[in-house]
């Protein structure tokens, strides 16, 4: 058993220096600054959307990661309102044909926000805390391009206490460093229009050691590397009142092989929405959510396993809240966003 946990703990190692570095989410779609910052400041309100998800429940020891993230836009032009801002008052469906028709890029503007994501995993703990910015721009009359950068620190520690070794002074974490803090950086594009979306951004730009000895260079060689994603979404209107969104997301992390995410939701008016997801050798998902009024939002999304894991996992839990603060045009919905 000894060894098995020690092996363990090193099957973790590899897995921080060569697959799933940063946490994974369900709902990215609905939170691209979780993935791109250049996505900053897209809407004409302080966006604010604090998010949980358990991972693999039932499994001891799975990841559970909470975050926290703050966008907001400013230039007064864009503040105040463009052309494409709907007046307070105005209740006119931002989801309608009429808006993508009428749709004008918004004016040039700045993003700022904020954002902290804990990822507990076993043993291991890790913590982005970014600061990221974006600045948007109309290319064409009705298109918009931003640029972005996230810059930040993140945390990792390895609590010994939660360890069984074979050997107490095991040369995995002798005279370790089990609390180390690195610098962060990522950088994104985002493309976008009334109906569709496209974005392409780099995590992790900074390569860092990561391990906890400080004696044995047999455990020496791990690193971060950078993690790519591509995504895309368009929307379909199937009556001015129902659209269906699909949406897609690569992933490219060397040495892995490319994994991908396809995403449909179909909402109704701008109130109440259903999904689902795949993700490839890994899970489907359901998801709903629901836009209480101008002010809070929620969804919910629970994924099914479909790899090997799924004979001790009972499926995975997310659930995200977000508030939409000084909503000065008090709509329910994002309407630059997904």
């Amino acid at each position: 058993m000894k060894k098995l946990l020690h092996s363990f703990i090193l099957v973790l190692f590899f897995q921080i220096s060569n697959a799933q570095q940063k946490p994974q989410y369900t709902q990215y779609v609905f939170n691209n600054l979780l993935l791109n910052p250049a996505v900053t400041g897209i809407e004409n309100y302080i966006d604010l959307k604090a998010g949980y998800r358990s991972q693999w429940t039932g499994l001891q020891g799975a990841p559970i990661t909470s975050y926290l993230t703050v966008s907001a836009p400013f230039g007064s032009d864009f503040v105040q309102g463009d052309a494409a801002s709907m007046s307070p008052g105005n209740e006119a469906n931002p989801y309608s044909r009429l808006y993508s028709q009428n749709y004008e890029a918004a004016e040039p503007h700045h993003g700022l926000g904020f954002m902290m994501v804990s990822d507990q995993a076993g043993p291991i703990s890790t913590t982005n805390v970014d600061a990221t910015y974006a600045y948007h721009m109309g290319l064409a009359s009705n298109f918009n391009l931003s640029l972005g950068v996230a810059a930040g620190l993140n945390h990792i520690s390895l609590n010994t206490s939660q360890l069984l070794l074979e050997n107490p002074n095991d040369p995995a974490i002798t005279n370790g460093n089990n609390s180390q803090w690195k610098p962060d950086l990522s950088i994104g594009v985002w493309g976008y229009s009334a109906d569709y979306y496209f974005g392409i951004s780099a995590q992790q730009l900074l390569s860092q050691n990561q391990y906890f000895t400080t004696t044995n260079n047999n455990y020496s060689k791990s690193k971060t590397v950078p993690q790519y994603f591509v995504t895309a979404g368009y929307k379909v209107y199937l009556s001015d009142d129902m659209t269906l969104m699909p949406s897609a997301l690569l992933k490219i992390i060397q040495p892995e092989p490319v994994a991908f995410d396809v995403n449909m939701k179909l909402a109704f008016k701008d109130r109440f929405w259903i999904g689902a997801a795949y993700r490839n050798q890994d899970s489907v998902a359901g998801l709903l959510g629901l836009n209480i009024s101008s002010l809070i939002n929620i969804s919910y999304s629970y994924d099914y396993t479909t790899s090997a894991l799924r004979t001790v996992s009972n499926g995975t839990h997310e659930i995200v809240i977000g508030l939409m603060l000084n909503n000065q045009d008090r709509v329910v919905s994002p309407r630059r966003g997904w």
